[in-house]
């Protein structure tokens, strides 16, 4: 049955998980499910799980997507990685997770790039960067990155969309967006949510970046939002959970060639002092926990060093990368 499934989903874009009926208890426990891979950020998560919970219940009214969120945060914060988690969580991979790039559609023109261009006109056969995406994988996270740098023509295009939960392209096929979850993200208010951190005004954050909010943002899309969701910048105590996401990644990518990596105390000591940068978030730990572990990992097999069946333990000292291999 579950091999059936797998070919209707890859036939009709519908995840295996609607087809075999484990939906509800994936909403469940949606909370608990996104925190496997997902650090810090319970406010964020649990709003956006709240939101999506009702929905699913039939709260909320069927025709619009199943949630419209803002995500509004300094860089690194996990943004992004919520959104990659939703989709992963809720639709089974991923690759359900279609990202469009907002600074791409500063223009008026990006209309019809994002829904598709008119009869007669340049790109009518591709269809649009969004609508052919969607038609294609109905149930997706589509995830709109800085959105405020989108023209307001782009804007009237995405208000229709969170309205009517549908959208017509430049062909005239409707498109529905009905079983996807919508994210807008951006860094405006960031240094106020950073400023009000250090000054111990936590509790004033909300009240500042719905401030901000409406200096930015018309009203009419404000309203449309089902939550506009603030990430705070991580702390430091958060980076070791971060590092052991990492690793349990980079295991499971391993895990058809039965290697498996492990780092002592030592090592991952070195990556959270030195890949900790509170103003830039988790992405400077990535990049160092790239440029060691995995690059020297690849050199190893590259080399027959590391072998099918066997375990690698990295350490760090006198200001060196070591490692042990077993097996």
């Amino acid at each position: 049955d579950e091999d059936i499934a797998k070919v209707v989903e890859r036939w009709t874009g519908i995840p295996v998980g609607k087809i075999m009926g484990d939906e509800k208890e994936k909403i469940k426990n949606l909370e608990k499910l996104i925190h496997e891979k997902f650090v810090d950020q319970e406010e964020a998560v649990r709003v956006v799980a709240n939101a999506i919970k009702m929905s699913r219940a039939g709260i909320r009214n069927p025709k619009r997507p199943l949630g419209v969120f803002l995500f509004l945060g300094p860089t690194g914060v996990g943004k992004t990685e919520l959104a990659k988690r939703l989709a992963d969580v809720l639709f089974g991979s991923e690759k359900a997770l279609i990202r469009i790039d907002m600074s791409e559609y500063m223009e008026k023109h990006s209309v019809a790039r994002l829904i598709g261009a008119p009869p007669g006109y340049v790109g009518y056969e591709e269809g649009g960067q969004l609508t052919e995406q969607v038609r294609r994988r109905p149930y997706s996270v589509v995830l709109f990155d800085e959105i405020e740098k989108a023209h307001p023509e782009v804007f009237n295009v995405l208000l229709q969309l969170f309205d009517d939960g549908r959208l017509t392209d430049g062909k005239g096929t409707t498109v529905d967006f009905r079983n996807t979850i919508i994210i807008m993200t951006s860094n405006i208010g960031s240094d106020i949510i950073i400023q009000d951190i250090e000054d111990g005004l936590e509790s004033a954050i909300p009240k500042h970046i719905e401030e901000e909010m409406r200096r930015y943002f018309r009203p009419e899309l404000i309203n449309r939002i089902d939550a506009a969701v603030v990430f705070k910048p991580l702390k430091k105590e958060h980076i070791k959970q971060i590092i052991d996401i990492y690793l349990k990644e980079l295991n499971e990518r391993l895990a058809d060639r039965n290697i498996v990596v492990e780092l002592d105390e030592s090592m991952k000591e070195y990556l959270a002092t030195e890949g900790y940068v509170p103003t830039m978030g988790a992405r400077p730990l990535r990049r160092l926990f790239e440029n060691t572990i995995e690059f020297k990992l690849a050199e190893l097999i590259i080399d027959e060093q590391v072998k099918e069946g066997q375990r690698v333990k990295f350490y760090w000292k006198d200001e060196g990368l070591y490692w042990e291999i077993q097996g």
